[in-house]
């Protein structure tokens, strides 16, 4: 019965204090809206950047030949580190914490000619597993580079999606012959367009990729010009980096530890440094969420404390009658639950409302405010633990009052 009966007193107390009490959960609302508005767009923000961050690659390191920095068995420093395309396949075999590896041969201002355009682009020789370290995803109806590609040496090609659209125009264009170099070459598939914020040699979408056997019967490259080794998960990439250089090292004569016989970019690390920034900036944009809940926090301590005042007599009759200390604090501490939750729901209604309401163009540039489960949660925590906090010393002082003194007060 003790719900019912405060739920009864929290309304009737609702109309006799109309102004204040909108006031208070006005402040509640604005609140629960502001926190869950700043994480909203703090998880979206930072979902975005990442899909961005990992179109060049997911737990990949891009390896390039180095100049030795140490001296070595008898060996001067300064001499260049080559490495060939059976070095990567050694590495390949060696090392079996290594998920995928590739060569890359690579050329830029390659021509390409059409019967009807004529253009330059970079175009790489790669292996199959390309594909799936750098992301690049073949549109419905066409395919990367496969095996049989690499051992027959065929003239195929697959495009970057907007290098397809200069050469060919709007289309489907899988099957479609074009020259490089005046060789001609089969279109086999060209690259689902996909948001990408950082790269080695340019973006994807302006790029083309052949088989490397084939670019090595065209330009009669031994080196390539560098590899890409992509490790199942993050923390086994240094493992992976130490015995690309240890295998490389015994063939080439150079010091293991020497960090400048290899240049390594190691992406796995700034995807570490991108998820510790943005987890510190969504902690900052809660934070300053939580200090206009805290706001609203102080005002249902207030209203509380008010009604306090106004039902002091109700309580000494009522702790006359027999009620216990407890019953009393209880009904204070859900009367302050349910002004709270109330405040708090429709704060939830309006932030997703506003975030639904967001334009596209400004979520195609920052990302579409997301909220998680886990997010969700949080938020309904923080919003009770400042309505337990706003509730409880009203309530204890209700509970505390002595019944004669609070009749002799009326």
């Amino acid at each position: 019965m003790l719900p019912i009966l405060s739920i009864k007193q929290f309304f009737r107390d609702m109309r006799h204090q109309k102004l204040r009490t909108f006031m208070t959960m006005f402040g509640i609302l604005w609140g629960t809206a502001a926190v869950i508005l700043l994480l909203g767009f703090g998880t979206g923000m930072y979902k975005y950047q990442m899909k961005r961050f990992k179109g060049l690659g997911e737990n990949i390191s891009i390896i390039w030949p180095g100049l030795t920095s140490k001296t070595w068995k008898g060996m001067a420093r300064g001499r260049r580190v080559w490495f060939t395309e059976d070095d990567v396949a050694r590495i390949k075999a060696s090392v079996p914490s290594i998920e995928k590896i590739s060569p890359e041969f690579a050329r830029s201002s390659v021509s390409m000619k059409t019967e009807n355009n004529n253009l330059v682009a970079r175009v790489a020789g790669v292996w199959p597993e390309f594909s799936e370290m750098r992301n690049l995803i073949p549109q419905a109806g066409g395919r990367f580079i496969n095996a049989m590609d690499m051992a027959d040496k065929k003239r195929v090609v697959f495009l970057g999606n907007q290098l397809a659209e200069k050469i060919f125009g709007q289309g489907d264009h899988v099957g479609k012959r074009l020259l490089i170099k005046n060789v001609p070459f089969t279109v086999i598939g060209i690259m689902t367009p996909k948001e990408q914020n950082s790269s080695y040699s340019g973006r994807d979408y302006n790029h083309a990729w052949i088989p490397s056997s084939t670019f090595r019967t065209m330009w009669s490259h031994r080196y390539p010009n560098m590899m890409i080794a992509q490790a199942p998960k993050p923390a086994l990439m240094g493992t992976i980096k130490r015995e690309i250089k240890r295998v490389l090292a015994a063939k080439y004569s150079f010091d293991p530890e020497d960090t400048e016989a290899l240049m390594i970019w190691d992406t796995t690390e700034g995807f570490k440094f991108f998820a510790t920034f943005f987890l510190a900036f969504r902690a900052f944009l809660v934070g300053i969420g939580c200090m206009t809940l805290v706001t609203g926090g102080i005002g249902v301590s207030n209203i509380m404390n008010v009604v306090l005042e106004e039902r002091t007599k109700e309580i000494g009759i009522k702790m006359a009658l027999g009620a216990k200390k407890y019953v009393i604090m209880m009904q204070f501490m859900f009367e302050t639950m349910l002004l709270t939750a109330i405040g708090g729901g429709l704060g939830f209604l309006v932030a997703f409302a506003l975030m639904k309401s967001v334009p596209a163009g400004l979520t195609e540039n920052m990302g579409t405010p997301t909220i998680t489960t886990a997010g969700a949660l949080m938020a309904i925590g923080i919003v009770g633990l400042i309505a337990l906090i706003s509730g409880f010393f009203p309530a204890r002082r209700a509970a505390n009052l002595e019944p004669v003194k609070a009749l002799k007060l009326f």
